[in-house]
């Protein structure tokens, strides 16, 4: 059986990435579809987008953030009745020559989840700046404690879902800081995670929202929703 695989390609402001993005994806495999959520950008992203004809465009009418943004797409998911999907950021950090070794544990069976890691081996490529891999490592250890899986990457953006967990983030997906938050959600209700090695370049265009001193603070209110969610009872997948 050949299996439906979706890329949610989140984007806000990146019309100068978004067209290199999903010919990238195209590219390395033509039978993947892609899903562009444009959440609501200033820009040309989802014209861009939709004039390229390889993406379906969802153009929400007020910004979501990146929670909402990527809840949109598994509920597309859903609704579409695709087997997999992927998260891929639209703003060129992700390499499309490792969307084949991020899909494989799932094709294979062997995870529900699979998060792509800049830290779970030793390797080049852009690995984010030194105050966020210290919250990046706090996260690690408090994951680790609260659901018994070492995950070396809990802001790692480029993930993979098996059908269950599409229909269960479809409803449960965190809005706020959805990326940690998710990976605790995910553990506390039984889905198998894995992470597998890929290099990340820094963005091709444009300027990341969090850096500097917003770093710092982004990391702390992260600590702080995980640690809320950790309390939270266990969510149903049925």
């Amino acid at each position: 059986m050949v299996m439906k695989i979706l890329a949610i390609v989140p984007s806000f402001n990146e019309a100068e990435n978004i067209t290199h993005v999903i010919e990238a994806i195209k590219g390395e495999n033509p039978l993947i579809d892609i899903l562009v959520v444009n959440d609501c950008s200033k820009d040309e992203t989802g014209v861009l987008a939709e004039s390229t004809g390889q993406a379906s465009v969802v153009n929400l009418l007020s910004n979501l953030g990146i929670g909402g943004a990527v809840q949109t797409g598994f509920k597309y998911a859903v609704r579409k009745g695709y087997d997999i999907a992927f998260q891929f950021d639209g703003d060129g950090q992700h390499l499309a020559s490792e969307i084949n070794i991020l899909l494989d544990p799932i094709l294979h069976n062997d995870a529900d989840v699979v998060i792509g890691s800049r830290f779970c081996q030793k390797q080049n490529g852009f690995r984010s700046t030194p105050l966020r891999r210290r919250g990046i490592q706090v996260f690690e250890i408090l994951n680790s404690l609260l659901i018994k899986q070492r995950i070396t990457d809990n802001t790692s953006g480029f993930r993979a879902y098996c059908k269950k967990a599409i229909h269960f983030l479809a409803e449960n997906y965190p809005e706020d800081y959805p990326e940690p938050e998710a990976v605790l959600l995910l553990g506390k209700n039984g889905f198998r995670l894995k992470e597998v090695p890929v290099c990340m370049q820094a963005r091709k265009r444009g300027n990341s929202s969090i850096t500097g001193i917003k770093s710092g603070y982004y990391m702390i209110k992260v600590l702080l929703a995980v640690l809320v969610n950790a309390m939270r009872p266990r969510s149903s997948k049925d």
